[in-house]
């Protein structure tokens, strides 16, 4: 039995421009960071030669080609893994439409469950790359390349998206105490509504080259953030994520909506400097930078919704366990 923990994420600055239809022109780059909330991956051999997926539904199939769950399916394709296995997904969040990076981060733990069953020790870059060419180049979903890389790095992280296709990532200089009460001024809650983020990022990516404009100036928000974050600013990351939200609703139609934008508006009527829809939008969480003084008038403006209390995590994709007999 091999047990996988792979950290969801939020993303602050830039998404939008590691689209490849953005980046292999102009160059992307984006301000992330994964959390204290995970995708649990297992595995473990069978005594015959089916197949088991479990995830909010039972597979038990004989081939690869009959697997429904296609993360898993072409993460079985690529490691070559054929028969008599296992495999189980469970999540401390809702699993599909949350905004926090959850089909990358499936894909990228079970990429290294399968891995780590065959006995093979692989690279936090070369989980992300095969990540990435599982859900864009083999099952051509309309996506940016950030959540496999941080979802397989962790850390709080300024990753950029070259025109030769090259990612670089940097772990932020900041020291433990800065990034503490940047944690503490954060807060996040469930907006009740989880959504396929398909249609928004399918309508986005169709976008792409008439907006690229606003993608720009997403971009360079990245860059304003990160020298602000560096320089100890904590409070211009807040105007700045209020910037970078008004920007992103103009890349697609169902970014936001009526209800979202009351929300946010209660939120900032009550004290939270700024704040975005998290992921493509539409639904799933509402991230706020707001001081601690305020937290609890804002705690009360969005009565109703379920708060979700998290920390930086620091560690990438990892084994917690991994038992043979």
């Amino acid at each position: 039995m091999i047990i996988i923990q792979t950290p969801l994420r939020i993303s602050f600055f830039g998404g939008g421009t590691d689209f490849p239809a953005f980046f292999r022109e102009e160059g992307g780059c984006v301000l992330t960071s994964a959390i204290d909330k995970y995708i649990f991956v297992t595995i473990k051999e069978r005594f015959d030669q089916l197949l088991r997926i479990g995830y909010t539904r039972t597979e038990m199939v004989e081939a690869i080609d009959e697997v429904q769950h296609e993360l898993i399916r072409e993460a079985l394709r690529k490691t070559g893994v054929a028969r008599g296995v296992e495999i189980t997904t469970m999540g401390d969040i809702p699993s599909a439409g949350s905004g926090l990076g959850s089909s990358s981060t499936v894909v990228v733990g079970a990429l290294h469950a399968l891995y780590a069953y065959l006995g093979d020790s692989v690279t936090a870059e070369q989980l992300a790359r095969e990540a990435c060419e599982i859900e864009v180049d083999i099952l051509g979903k309309p996506i940016g390349l950030q959540d496999q890389y941080i979802a397989a790095y962790g850390g709080l992280r300024f990753l950029e998206f070259r025109t030769d296709g090259r990612v670089v990532g940097e772990r932020l200089p900041i020291d433990a105490r800065l990034k503490r009460r940047l944690n503490e001024n954060l807060l996040l809650f469930f907006t009740g509504v989880t959504r396929q983020a398909q249609s928004i990022l399918s309508e986005q990516q169709r976008n792409i080259s008439g907006r690229r404009a606003v993608l720009r100036a997403m971009r360079q928000l990245a860059h304003t953030a990160r020298v602000e974050l560096c320089a100890g600013n904590l409070d211009a990351l807040g105007c700045l994520l209020h910037e970078g939200w008004e920007l992103k609703k103009q890349l697609a139609g169902g970014i936001s909506n009526s209800s979202l934008d009351a929300m946010y508006e209660a939120a900032r009527q009550a004290g939270a400097v700024g704040g975005k829809i998290t992921g493509a939008g539409g639904g799933g969480f509402l991230l706020l930078y707001c001081p601690q003084e305020k937290q609890e008038c804002v705690r009360h403006a969005l009565d109703g919704l379920q708060e979700l209390p998290f920390q930086f995590e620091p560690d990438g994709s990892k084994v917690i366990f991994n038992y043979r007999r």
